[in-house]
């Protein structure tokens, strides 16, 4: 492992297969022996659990400014005490979802403005960026039909159709602006060959 382990983060629009593609990364790094924590946002911690019960409870109608609040408290707690000790302790973190989350939907979908949203993420994160980040890329209508085949969709993917087309754009224009961190991958592709090329662009930084 390098002196500073790699931080791994996994993005995409709802339905784009993230926790497909983390589970399979997760289970090969285990096999190479790769030492490495798993976590998630909003959640990881006891208060980012409670936080993501409130944001995704579809009862809740949260206004776009609390609502990227909530999800910055959750992200400085599992910063705190989950990302940045393990990285200390020499372990690769993979995480479903990040900062980008909150750029894609506050910034892009609810029209919160993007300068304020990094200054604010920088500050709650100490400025903590990943090395890679796996963009699942998909079309909304899909993803949303994906995610509805799982239960009673939550308050995120009951937004309209507009509101996912433009986290969607987000998300690429994101990438766009940092090609060297992002992994742009069709999540149409199958499962398989996905898990290939996501291995091929960790092995490169371990």
């Amino acid at each position: 492992m390098p002196v500073t382990p790699p931080f791994i983060t996994f993005e995409g629009p709802e339905g784009a297969g993230k926790s497909t593609q983390l589970t399979r990364l997760a289970v090969r790094l285990g096999k190479v022996g790769v030492p490495h924590v798993v976590t998630r946002e909003p959640g990881g911690t006891p208060l980012g659990t409670r936080v993501r019960e409130v944001l995704l409870d579809p009862a809740l109608s949260i206004d776009p400014l609390p609502e990227f609040l909530l999800y910055s408290a959750s992200r400085a707690q599992l910063v705190a005490n989950v990302i940045r000790p393990a990285l200390a302790r020499g372990e690769m973190v993979v995480c479903d979802r990040y900062a980008d989350s909150s750029l894609a939907y506050q910034g892009f979908g609810r029209g919160l403005d993007g300068t304020f949203l990094a200054s604010l993420t920088r500050e709650v994160t100490g400025g903590l960026v990943p090395d890679l980040t796996v963009l699942l890329d998909l079309d909304p209508a899909v993803g949303l039909s994906r995610a509805a085949s799982r239960g009673v969709p939550d308050r995120l993917e009951r937004a309209d159709l507009d509101f996912h087309a433009r986290v969607r754009g987000g998300f690429l224009t994101l990438a766009t602006r940092d090609p060297g961190r992002f992994l742009v991958l069709d999540a149409t592709r199958p499962v398989d060959a996905l898990a290939d090329d996501i291995w091929r662009a960790v092995e490169a930084r371990l």
